[in-house]
């Protein structure tokens, strides 16, 4: 349904012009009555003061005035003076006047209550036209104020245009420009049902700015609307440019984080993922050696070496990859319902047997997760876990219940704990940041290296699927990670 005229008030113009007409109505009843009623209640009285009821029919005439206006405060004037006439002026009975004074007195009436109604009617108008302007004040100081807190949405602000104005649509163009159209100009944004996009279907067109028009269909604008729109056009350029600018702050933050990125990842291919390679061509050249004989526990210690150099260069090389789908959004979970014990397997597989424990409830509900995404983020805790507390045991534990959710929905939350040196509590939400390693040291203590990825990307993928990653510091000593994921609500594979 078309959106309904407004006039400065805020009202539908319709609706105001049908107040008005109402009041206008009221005001000729009461004209018709209030004079009549006054008669009866004097002469129910036999109350015969005549200055005092012409007094009762002049305050008549001015509330009238007050209520309808002009036109029914002189209908309520004229029928008063005629009242007086009859009924007060000798001979009674008549409309004739015997007393010139008296003639003139009712003549004095009748030019003053028309000149109250008249002085009524126009404050009456000066009060509307000063509700006018304070409507429009306050739309304009609103909308402002709707600038400076909005988020930049400028469908938003042309539905706050449209309906002030009293419009059915509202279009705004860019005339020109590098996307420029057929029809000559782009259509940025547009508000109501089928709004216009050209002139020809546009009942009004302001230019607002040489690169800005709004097309506007709906009824005819007063002056005071057409100071309205100025203002309005000034706001929506506003708009737009905040627009490009939030834009430009977003590409230039990309930008950095790019650079920051890419100068890390030299920094690891510099040193961390050098090392390893350093490692497998040292033992690759020994064993190459043709003048030394290695017995058998050196060559399968030299050979151990290249299977764990090779697979050390292999996590870092998939926690680089990851982190950059990461950064540029290119991660897409596969979710299905999942238990916490159906990825344990694959993601325990490169931690030395025995560190962890599992102890995890029977008849868990599932998560809802993405099983690869789901294996790598418990293999980067355990693994981090296992690096920085070598000589404590890592216990697995998983709960559901009440107080346990994710984005306002039930949840699990498993728990990697160990009782390493941990963290300082100050230092927690720092652990998540890429390429940040505990303390900035460049190895752990079992004298391991990485470059500081596996808790961001396990962050990151939790994150992704819907979930959440929180570190706390374990009672005794040590660190907790807790991964939570909302509960599969589907049936179970």
């Amino acid at each position: 349904m078309a959106a309904a005229e407004v006039n400065g008030t805020g009202l539908p113009r319709r609706a105001a012009r049908g107040i008005r007409r109402r009041r206008v109505l009221l005001g000729m009843v009461l004209a018709l009555l209030l004079p009549v009623a006054i008669e009866v209640l004097v002469s129910a009285l036999n109350y015969r003061n005549f200055a005092m009821i012409m007094l009762f029919q002049l305050a008549v005439a001015t509330a009238v005035a007050a209520v309808g206006g002009l036109w029914p405060a002189v209908v309520a004037a004229v029928l008063g003076s005629f009242l007086l006439n009859y009924f007060w002026a000798d001979p009674v009975g008549s409309l004739t006047i015997d007393d010139p004074a008296t003639f003139f007195t009712l003549v004095i009436f009748l030019a003053v209550a028309c000149s109250v109604g008249l002085a009524v009617g126009l404050a009456t108008r000066r009060a509307q036209e000063a509700a006018h302007s304070g409507a429009e004040a306050e739309a304009l100081s609103e909308l402002a104020l709707r600038i400076l807190r909005s988020d930049g949405s400028l469908e938003s602000f042309l539905d706050k245009v449209r309906i002030n104005l009293g419009m059915e649509a509202v279009t705004l163009v860019l005339t020109g420009g590098p996307q420029e159209s057929s029809a000559g100009w782009t259509v940025l944004a547009s508000s109501g049902q089928q709004p216009p996009v050209t002139h020809a279907a546009a009942d009004h067109a302001a230019v607002v700015d040489p690169n800005y028009t709004l097309l506007l269909r709906g009824g005819p604008l007063s002056e005071q609307h057409h100071r309205m729109l100025a203002a309005f056009g000034a706001y929506v350029v506003a708009v737009r440019e905040r627009q490009q600018l939030v834009k430009s702050r977003q590409d230039n933050l990309r930008l950095a984080e790019g650079n920051k990125m890419r100068t890390s990842i030299l920094r690891a291919v510099s040193h961390d993922l050098r090392t390893p390679l350093a490692g497998i061509k040292l033992a690759v050249s020994s064993l190459r050696q043709e003048d030394v004989t290695f017995d058998p526990d050196d060559e399968r210690e030299l050979l151990a070496t290249i299977e764990d150099y090779a697979d050390r260069l292999d996590h870092l090389v998939d926690n680089l990859l990851d982190m950059s789908r990461l950064t540029a959004d290119a991660v897409n979970p596969l979710l299905r319902g999942l238990g916490w014990h159906q990825i344990l397997t694959e993601a325990l597989r490169g931690v030395p047997a025995g560190r962890v424990r599992t102890e995890l409830e029977a008849n868990l509900p599932f998560v809802e997760a993405d099983a690869g995404m789901l294996e790598r983020v418990v293999a980067n805790l355990v693994e981090n876990a296992a690096k920085y507390a070598p000589e404590s045991d890592i216990v697995l534990t998983a709960r559901t219940g009440a107080g346990i959710a994710v984005g306002g929905r039930p949840a699990s939350e498993l728990r990697v704990t160990d009782h390493g040196r941990g963290v300082a509590p100050a230092e927690v939400l720092d652990l998540f940041r890429p390429f940040q390693r505990l303390d900035d040291a460049a190895s752990s203590p079992d004298g391991r290296s990485g470059i500081g990825l596996g808790l961001a990307v396990a962050k990151g993928f939790t994150e992704a699927m819907g979930g959440t990653l929180m570190a706390e510091v374990t009672p005794g000593g040590g660190l907790t990670m807790v991964v939570t994921l909302p509960l599969w609500t589907g049936e179970r594979p």
